[in-house]
């Protein structure tokens, strides 16, 4: 087995892996971050979930390590997360993304419905509007942004601590790519296409979160065919972070209850 979170980088795009080479007899959980992110965030899933499949996340175009633009539709970014899964040969994807990483999950399961065995959507929805605020934001005091983001993201329950990463994260990313990630979610609405959707699908909520309220998943989860749902108490939007120990012991339990 591989040293735990390995960078790697393939066409220009940036990723990290819990081992490498992967496992081609394995699933391969395929982590997709959220608006101004990178694959930072999935940090706890990289390294827990790696004895269970193979674990990739991805810097999508112009964040983190990957070059190129950032892009300003969720159709755009998921051509893109297919093109570098078949470019790597990901061997079987599980594709789990949150919140815009979530919007993209759900383009790619229905723009390439033979790509993935499985979808994974947290803390997202079939249509993501944003506030104006965020917009006016971004463009005048992007510092101001990242503390209103964090502050919306997390549950007031959850250590501050905790919230540090993503913090340096969200700071560390261009304003004009975050900006155009938002815009992204403002396009995005798959609501009439959901029943299309073949594959199984988890959908994680969370009590206390604030950009997408769990009505938003319970969305999901009643118009997706084969769909089930975890319901996170002591958590916000950025559940994986907050409660890593009950996001990936549900990601574990959907992947054994489908054979995955």
């Amino acid at each position: 087995m591989g040293v735990l979170m390995q960078k790697q980088k393939s066409h220009g795009i940036g990723y990290v892996t819990g081992r490498w080479p992967l496992d081609p007899e394995k699933s391969t959980l395929f982590f997709i971050h959220g608006a101004g992110g990178s694959s930072l965030f999935w940090k706890e899933q990289i390294d827990d979930l790696s004895l269970r499949a193979n674990t990739l996340a991805i810097d999508l175009p112009g964040h983190g390590r990957s070059s190129g633009e950032g892009m300003v539709t969720v159709e755009a970014y998921a051509q893109a997360v297919a093109n570098f899964i078949k470019n790597v040969h990901v061997p079987h994807p599980i594709l789990c993304g949150v919140s815009l990483g979530g919007a993209i999950v759900q383009q790619l399961l229905l723009d390439y419905p033979n790509l993935a065995k499985a979808g994974i959507l947290i803390s997202t929805g079939s249509k993501l509007k944003v506030a104006p605020l965020i917009f006016e934001t971004i463009g005048k005091n992007f510092s101001g942004y990242v503390d209103m983001i964090c502050k919306l993201a997390a549950s007031k329950k959850t250590d501050p601590s905790v919230i540090v990463p993503f913090k340096e994260d969200t700071a560390r990313g261009q304003p004009e790519v975050t900006h155009g990630d938002f815009r992204a979610c403002n396009r995005f609405d798959v609501t009439d296409h959901l029943a299309s959707i073949e594959v199984p699908v988890l959908v994680v909520t969370a009590e206390d979160d604030k950009l997408t309220p769990p009505k938003f998943g319970e969305f999901l989860e009643k118009s997706i065919k084969n769909a089930s749902r975890t319901h996170i108490i002591d958590a916000g939007h950025i559940a994986p972070m907050e409660n890593p120990k009950v996001v990936n012991r549900a990601i574990i339990s959907f992947l054994d209850q489908n054979g995955l």
